[in-house]
């Protein structure tokens, strides 16, 4: 096959830094958490190296990056948390750019999405209701909704299972270690977006493919497309 190779008949992504810059709005719920305990607060760019791991980790992070961290802060932190960033969903948070007309194409072309995420299962789709996305996604995983969470790779056979998909015929579109290493160990193709949430450069996670934007989404697709069975 050459650039007309077919498209995956399922593409999962990832949400925080992968959909969605989320990063306004999870710094202020977690500065919110931090302030309740008595911390400083601390900036976007160091909030978006903590997120990935779910509301727990990242409030484990913040409490490092501020004084001492302790299972009992992180206790009381977790809620108002939560509850903050619930009621605050999509204050800053925005889609990236070229993102929808991806899915558009994805979509025209018959192809399923969903979404695999760590974030627990009700603010995922607070969020993704606030965008104006239902009905995009055929599945929605939140961190709570399996046993094992990402990097484990069931989460992520589980979501394309969830959207009556194939892992053979599947791609994954995610934006850290955590997403690659899930995607590698369930044999999916990921592609790594550069403009995400990464704790380290996107050209070294692994990934089969980087993309810079997301108008080279489905050129990147088609080209692993080239040499896939989907």
């Amino acid at each position: 096959m050459n650039s007309v190779a077919r498209l995956p008949r399922t593409v999962v992504f990832d949400l925080d830094g992968t959909l969605v810059d989320t990063g306004p709005d999870l710094t202020a719920a977690l500065n919110h958490a931090l302030g309740v305990l008595g911390r400083r607060e601390v900036d976007e760019e160091s909030v978006k190296e903590m997120v990935g791991l779910g509301a727990r980790k990242l409030l484990e992070r913040g409490l490092e990056a501020t004084g001492v961290m302790t299972d009992e802060l992180i206790d009381a932190g977790v809620p108002p948390f939560l509850d903050y960033y619930a009621a605050n969903i999509c204050v800053g948070s925005k889609p990236y750019e070229g993102l929808a007309a991806a899915m558009d194409e994805l979509a025209a072309d018959g192809v399923t999405m969903a979404v695999c995420t760590n974030k627990p299962q009700r603010l995922s789709e607070l969020l993704i209701d606030a965008i104006g996305w239902n009905g995009r996604f055929a599945a929605i995983l939140g961190a709570d909704r399996v046993p094992q969470r990402k990097p484990h790779p069931a989460h992520l056979l589980s979501t394309i299972e969830a959207a009556g998909g194939d892992p053979r015929s599947a791609a994954f579109v995610g934006d850290s270690i955590v997403d690659v290493t899930a995607a590698r160990a369930a044999e999916v193709p990921v592609v790594a977006v550069s403009f995400g949430f990464p704790d380290r450069p996107a050209a070294t996670l692994g990934a089969d493919a980087v993309i810079d934007s997301y108008a080279e989404l489905i050129p990147a697709l088609r080209r692993l497309g080239a040499s896939a069975t989907w």
